[in-house]
């Protein structure tokens, strides 16, 4: 659906009518072809996380970096991943070097990114059908569209954000 962003009447209409909605300004095939892309990226996003996380035994964001006094009284650090398992409330704790301790925390501050792109992605796939079958309704389906993808953007930032303050807290020395 074609939405004029000025009045016909205007002075500076021209015949080519500017769609309002970012999504419609690219061709319908072009733009389906870029969200099954995102789809296809996050999935794979989140196998490689899901792979790093039994090979690591977990994830750095579950983890914490540890600052001990040797024996000689130099500070030794420590990587820590943790993971989740059904044996051990605490789970299981595994010391790993500072290269795949950070790799698997940005890891981790990915996969909100992706997943909320997925979503994203999906709610414009399904954005016609959903403005077909939502009319009538108590919420118009342009105006649900509007609304999902806004809060789905904003929990996505928040989370990216608050993992990324802790991944700075925690290579600072603070504590998890």
């Amino acid at each position: 659906m074609w939405f004029s962003s000025m009045p016909l009447s205007s002075p500076r209409a021209t015949e080519k009518e500017v769609p309002l909605c970012p999504v419609d300004r690219w061709p319908r095939r072009r733009r389906n072809q870029l969200c099954i892309a995102i789809l296809v990226i996050g999935l794979l996003n989140f196998l490689l996380y899901t792979l790093t996380y039994a090979i690591l035994g977990g994830d750095a964001h579950n983890g914490y970096r540890r600052v001990t006094v040797g024996p000689d009284g130099s500070q030794v650090i420590t990587y820590v991943v943790r993971g989740h398992h059904v044996r051990s409330l605490r789970g299981l704790e595994t010391e790993v070097s500072r290269g795949a301790w950070i790799y698997s925390y940005v890891h981790s501050i990915t996969v909100p990114l992706t997943s909320g792109a997925m979503i994203i992605s999906m709610l414009i796939l399904a954005r016609p059908h959903i403005m077909a079958t939502m009319r009538d309704g108590w919420v118009g389906g342009q105006t649900f569209v509007v609304a999902f993808g806004t809060v789905v953007v904003l929990v996505t930032i928040a989370v990216t954000v608050m993992f990324i303050a802790h991944f700075v807290a925690q290579l600072q020395g603070g504590a998890s």
